[in-house]
């Protein structure tokens, strides 16, 4: 790839980027990129796909869900790279959200080998912190660890 090319091949996106071109493909079906045909039907992306890209796998790379991602990217213009703003507003998007996982994975961390009120009584401490399966009337599931 030329490093001053205005537009990029699956494979050059694929290359700079470190995604698969089979996840790039996938992106531009669920809509979180998007990319030009040439006169062959060959994909086409601009430069500023390759940050979009780069946003896409940090976002990922912190537990955010694609169709998070996608609902932040509709904002963003067609064929232009994500700015300072722009991330600094999907910080404040996803921000509460983080902190809660935060929260989750900080009390898995620290209860995860000591009864999580899941009421299986497998381990012996169960009975000790959770005797006759009283965290139940909470609900469902792992309730020490899904408290927010």
């Amino acid at each position: 790839m030329a490093p001053d090319a205005d537009v990029l091949t699956i494979g050059e996106l694929a290359e700079r980027s470190g995604v698969p071109a089979s996840a790039l493909r996938f992106y531009e079906r669920q809509g979180l990129i998007r990319s030009r045909r040439t006169s062959g039907n060959q994909r086409r992306y601009t430069r500023a796909t390759l940050r979009q890209v780069a946003f896409i796998k940090a976002s990922q790379s912190v537990g955010i869900p694609l169709d998070d991602i996608g609902g932040v990217l509709a904002f963003l213009p067609a064929d232009t790279a994500p700015t300072q703003e722009f991330w600094e507003r999907a910080s404040a998007c996803w921000k509460d959200m983080l902190n809660v996982r935060i929260k989750r994975m900080v009390r898995m961390r620290d209860l995860f080998t000591e009864c999580i009120g899941c009421g299986c009584l497998s381990f012996d401490q169960c009975a000790l912190i959770n005797p006759g399966d009283k965290l139940s009337r909470h609900g469902p599931g792992p309730r020490r660890l899904l408290k927010d």
